[in-house]
């Protein structure tokens, strides 16, 4: 193993590890940008979430709450006022189950402004969930999504229109590792 390919999986280890238990967003934030995740103003990153990579980019006015896995060893972007709820899983990498050597492929996810990702979603790698859209809690998101559009299920297939009328800035800084701020 390459010294360097050990040391960087040291400092994510640290990380997800360490810094992802820490009470203060400040803390969390600093050492992520240290290792070149970019995260916007008045955007939160909660506790105990799992980030792998750091091409990532997160907009302002985001929240990314508990247990949250971001893929992020191929571009994740993540948008303005965007809300990623409790054990939301983003997926960045694949393989090809066809492929007799099962080569990995990457492909890059993008969740534009104000859109909201329901509790216990998937999005997988490659897929776009365009602005306002929503995604219901419990789908997986194997296609795009189209703007104000609010999609569920498995896979996730449109089930209604949203109002195209959002003013709403997200912000959440819950105290320690609870809901109430």
């Amino acid at each position: 193993m390459k010294h360097d390919t050990w040391f960087a999986a040291l400092l994510v280890y640290i990380g997800n590890n360490v810094m992802m238990k820490q009470w203060s967003y400040g803390l969390r934030h600093w050492y992520w940008r240290k290792l070149g995740v970019r995260i916007g103003k008045d955007s939160s990153i909660a506790m105990h979430c799992f980030v792998t990579g750091s091409s990532i980019v997160i907009g302002d006015n985001t929240v990314i709450n508990r247990f949250t896995y971001i893929d992020g060893r191929v571009p994740v972007y993540i948008g303005n006022n965007v809300n990623v709820s409790h054990y939301t899983i983003i997926q960045s990498l694949t393989h090809d189950p066809q492929n007799p050597d099962f080569v990995c492929l990457e492909k890059p996810v993008a969740i534009m402004d104000h859109a909201w990702i329901g509790a216990r979603a998937i999005i997988l790698p490659g897929v776009t969930v365009g602005e306002g859209a929503v995604v219901a809690a419990g789908s997986v998101v194997s296609k795009d999504v189209a703007p104000y559009t609010i999609v569920g299920g498995v896979p996730a297939k449109a089930i209604g229109k949203r109002n195209r009328d959002l003013r709403y800035r997200s912000r959440y800084f819950p105290y320690f590792d609870t809901d109430i701020q």
